[in-house]
């Protein structure tokens, strides 16, 4: 079983790299759980995604790092 997700995302230095990565997994926990878990609605205090995540910035690397991904 698979338990982490691998992105390469673009992100504009205007927006801050917390709201993107929380956006993402709160829109993406909403997702699963409306059309994987069956949930009509959702359910305050139940977690999909760990607290904590991983970035770093890409530059030369981008075709390795896109080829691994």
């Amino acid at each position: 079983m698979v338990d982490h997700v691998h992105m390469l995302i673009s992100i504009p230095p205007k927006l801050a790299v917390f709201s993107v990565v929380g956006y993402l997994k709160g829109k993406s926990a909403i997702h699963v759980a409306l059309h994987f878990l069956k949930r009509e609605r959702n359910y305050a205090g139940q977690n999909l995604w760990a607290r904590g995540y991983f970035v770093d910035s890409v530059g030369r690397n981008t075709e390795m790092i896109r080829r691994y991904i």
